[in-house]
């Protein structure tokens, strides 16, 4: 059986949230904090407490901390998080998601990951925080993580570097190609940390997947919100090893005689980059004998209006059809590596390891080399630090 965690981000999403949310789903806590507390870093204190946030009941993870000013590195993080001791997975996952706020803040500040100097999410709250969850995730043994479309509020909000839009930039970067929306908030509902958590762990994002759910849970916010309960969910459960999991998607397609290649190329990305679960092109013969291509995605059914918004926008269609389609997908687990100094994100399935062509592209274009070298020595890399019994059965 593969388990999985699916994040529901109704409320948006932070680092505190997502550990509470674990922790009410189930996640002895004493097991988890015996994993967090590997990390040399001292100076801190955890007050979990049962509160209701808008009548529904759910788990407040509040770190205190006596901090000192440092500003930790990218590099300082890491060091600590290899002298932990940690268990594998929970090692990974922590190391992937600082990796992904790393390269987040040095696309926002133009410097290399290794020279990120972390402010808010270097320090002592964040870092346990972050381990908090990659513990509370092995301790419910889960194998692969999704989320929801993930809420955002609206405004200004104070960080150390000062007012900043809301959302953050961090998490706008970090979410790139993520399905966000907005709400009448004037609050941050999905923090840099929650956002990492999602973009260096999650698989896909959603609905809640075909699953038996096991258990569920809540972690609360510091705030009460006027218009919406201040929680995360977790919903935790199983899917047959072997089949896959199975979704109800929709195939979206239109008929295109008119539009340039260039154009076509444009929208094929544009719906990817709007949430589409995969686009693809066919070339067809259309009526008094013209050339013509079909445009088609998948789409989640809560993303279906959207990505056919898209279509028509970018390409001028005056239509597009719509069906409902099962799709059958593979157990499959994501994880991230370095190459020279930057993350690169990898597929696993049984037998098999691939790297993210993106990623492989994107460092590529900074170290001078061809990307399929880069994706090669991410895949060695992977191969390299884990037994055939650590990918998925």
């Amino acid at each position: 059986m593969t388990t999985v965690a699916w994040f529901h981000c109704f409320a948006g999403i932070a680092g505190d949230m997502a550990f509470g949310a674990l922790v009410d789903a189930g996640a002895d806590l004493e097991e988890v904090l015996g994993l967090v507390r590997r990390v040399p870093v001292d100076g801190w204190t955890i007050e979990v407490d049962a509160v209701t946030r808008n009548g529904v009941a759910g788990t407040r993870v509040d770190v205190r901390s006596s901090e000192t000013g440092i500003v930790r590195t990218h590099s300082h993080i890491q060091g600590l998080l290899a002298e932990a001791r940690l268990p594998p997975r929970v090692l990974d996952r922590s190391l992937a998601v600082f990796a992904r706020l790393a390269e987040a803040e040095g696309r926002l500040h133009r410097r290399p990951p290794s020279q990120v100097h972390f402010h808010e999410v270097g320090g002592i709250d964040a870092i346990v925080d972050v381990v908090g969850t990659c513990a509370g995730l092995e301790v419910l043994g889960v194998d692969t993580v999704a989320s929801s479309p993930v809420a955002t509020g609206t405004g200004m909000i104070r960080s150390a570097h000062g007012a900043l839009p809301n959302p953050a930039p961090a998490v706008v970067e970090l979410l790139r190609g993520a399905p966000l929306y907005g709400v009448d908030e004037s609050v941050e509902l999905t923090t840099p940390t929650g956002a990492a958590i999602l973009a260096a762990l999650c698989s896909e994002f959603g609905p809640l997947p075909a699953m038996t759910v096991t258990t569920t849970g809540f972690g609360a916010g510091a705030r009460t919100l006027a218009r919406r309960p201040n929680l995360t969910q977790v919903i935790v459960g199983v899917v047959a090893a072997g089949a896959g999991g199975g979704q109800t998607v929709v195939e979206l397609a239109t008929n295109l005689d008119d539009a340039t290649g260039e154009t076509i190329a444009h929208a094929v990305a544009a719906v990817l980059a709007a949430g589409a679960l995969d686009a693809w092109v066919t070339p067809v013969l259309m009526k008094k004998g013209r050339p013509g291509h079909v445009l088609s995605a998948l789409a989640d059914e809560a993303l279906a209006g959207v990505i056919a918004e898209r279509l028509m926008a970018e390409t001028g269609t005056l239509g597009v059809r719509a069906r409902r389609v099962d799709r059958m997908v593979a157990d499959r687990a994501t994880g991230a590596v370095e190459v020279d100094g930057f993350e690169v994100r990898v597929k696993v399935s049984p037998g098999r390891v691939k790297a993210e062509h993106d990623d492989a592209a994107r460092v590529a274009a900074v170290i001078g080399i061809p990307a399929r070298e880069v994706a090669r020595r991410a895949e060695e890399t992977w191969r390299a630090r884990r037994d055939p019994g650590d990918e998925p059965a």
